[in-house]
């Protein structure tokens, strides 16, 4: 099985729509350790890239990919952006001219942009941030190449959760949050819920 480019358009559409309906949750959990506008800012991002998707839909996956981290940098404040951007820009490098993807092709697309968020963000596992999530998943995606495309999903959807919900016992150790110190703890990352929605969303779509 594989994800069509097709599907990679659902997706961004998917989080479009999840990123409305969770503005207000991710909001308040940034207004606990960081600037309460991380709902906000990707909300406003994905209606943006939503805007895009009918003028790249009939392209390769690497152009839906990197339009959509285009959009996301010029259109979204604070730290999220230049992440997420980085993110969709670095995952494009791998699948340019592709119009369906494998699971490994995918996995090293992903790998690929989470690279990416490393080298900008210069964060590492445990710090309390996104990249705890996205290397849940992509451990999980590694440990699941023989698996069928959407039992692989299933189960990092499922590492994404636990890896989200481990960032609430940590300190934070990156971005507005760290300046809390101690205080962080106890509190979900804002980040981390955000890598997680989107990548359900991958999941969803990719099963329509």
């Amino acid at each position: 099985m594989t994800i069509s480019k097709q599907q990679v358009v659902r997706w961004l559409d998917l989080a479009a729509e999840i990123f409305k309906e969770q503005q207000d949750f991710l909001t308040d959990l940034d207004r606990e350790i960081g600037d309460a506008d991380h709902g906000l800012n990707m909300n406003r991002g994905f209606q943006k890239v939503q805007e895009k998707l009918p003028g790249v839909a009939d392209k390769d996956i690497g152009t839906i990919m990197k339009t959509t981290g285009m959009t996301l940098l010029s259109s979204i404040g604070g730290a999220s952006g230049p992440l997420y951007g980085t993110f969709f820009i670095r995952s494009a490098t791998s699948v340019m001219a592709k119009e369906e993807l494998n699971l490994a092709e995918l996995t090293q697309m992903l790998q690929n942009g989470v690279d990416g968020i490393v080298q900008r963000g210069k964060a590492e596992i445990g710090d309390k941030t996104m990249v705890d999530t996205w290397h849940g998943i992509l451990e999980s995606l590694n440990q699941e190449q023989e698996t069928s495309f959407i039992d692989a999903l299933d189960r990092a959807v499922a590492e994404a959760e636990k890896a989200m919900k481990g960032t609430i016992p940590l300190q934070a150790k990156k971005g507005r949050a760290s300046y809390l110190g101690e205080r962080s703890i106890g509190h979900q990352d804002p980040g981390a819920t955000s890598t997680y929605l989107l990548f359900s969303a991958l999941r969803s779509a990719a099963a329509q």
